[in-house]
């Protein structure tokens, strides 16, 4: 399959999990890919895995936060294959603290790269695509964008952000055929997750497939969102989360309503 070819696309957090399967999706599919990371080795790891099975991709070393890194990014992507006309933002870090043990530090941290650091990289990288005459942004949010989880205060208010953010983006940058769209994971088994037993029995319970997802079903998604498919979807928030957001009460027998079958 070859939907992205000639396509030149940008992926944040390029170097791991999420980011390392959704790069190496579209390079499959035929995309010169760059793959940016704040850790560099990460990210060259990908490219190289990348380049011996036959795509094209770069890495770039990339801290999100700054104005003058990201725009360096846009400009290798440019130097390299091209103006991007693709960007996927998944870089991104998280925080588990009781809301009243929450420092104002974790919340600016959370804030610094979630918001601040999407909004630099869809700015600048919007601003290649209106000369392109469009493009598709894919942003990252949660589960906890959408969702009060534990000790996720800070980060989910940013990632709540993020999804605000998408939607203003989506708006304004529409008569520029531009689409913006984020997806919401849910649990997404990657190696930097570390979940104790009890969090993992509890996410079992309450995704209705029973599974965690993988980096892939993920990458899947985000493909979808920048192909021509999805060429009229924009300012939506996709969860990928096994169904979670989407349950309500769930019970083995729904026709048994107290104790007498129906």
């Amino acid at each position: 399959m070859s939907r992205f070819k000639g396509k030149v696309a940008v992926v944040t957090g390029g170097g791991n999990g999420i980011g390392a399967a959704t790069a190496t999706r579209l390079a499959t599919e035929g995309a010169a890919v760059v793959v940016a990371d704040i850790d560099e080795a990460g990210a060259r790891g990908v490219t190289g895995k990348i380049a011996a099975a036959g795509g094209r991709a770069a890495a770039c070393h990339v801290d999100i936060r700054v104005p003058e890194q990201v725009e360096a990014m846009f400009e290798l992507a440019r130097r390299e294959f091209g103006p991007a006309g693709i960007l996927i933002n998944t870089a991104g870090v998280g925080a588990q603290r009781y809301f009243l043990d929450t420092p104002l530090e974790t919340l600016a941290a959370m804030y610094d790269v979630n918001v601040k650091g999407t909004f630099l990289c869809a700015q600048a990288g919007a601003r290649g695509m209106i000369k392109l005459g469009g493009g598709r942004i894919v942003n990252f949010s949660s589960h906890s964008g959408l969702l009060g989880s534990s000790g996720r205060a800070a980060y989910a208010a940013s990632k709540g952000g993020v999804i605000a953010l998408t939607r203003v983006m989506a708006i304004d940058l529409a008569q520029h055929g531009i689409t913006v769209n984020v997806i919401a994971p849910g649990p997404i088994a990657v190696p930097r997750q570390k979940h104790n037993e009890e969090r993992r029995e509890a996410w079992l319970k309450a995704v209705p497939l029973a599974r965690y997802g993988t980096a892939e079903d993920v990458a899947g998604a985000a493909l979808f969102l920048v192909s021509d498919d999805a060429s009229y979807i924009t300012g939506q928030t996709i969860s990928v989360d096994g169904g979670f957001t989407a349950a309500g009460l769930r019970v083995k027998n729904p026709n048994d309503y107290d104790g007498v079958k129906r």
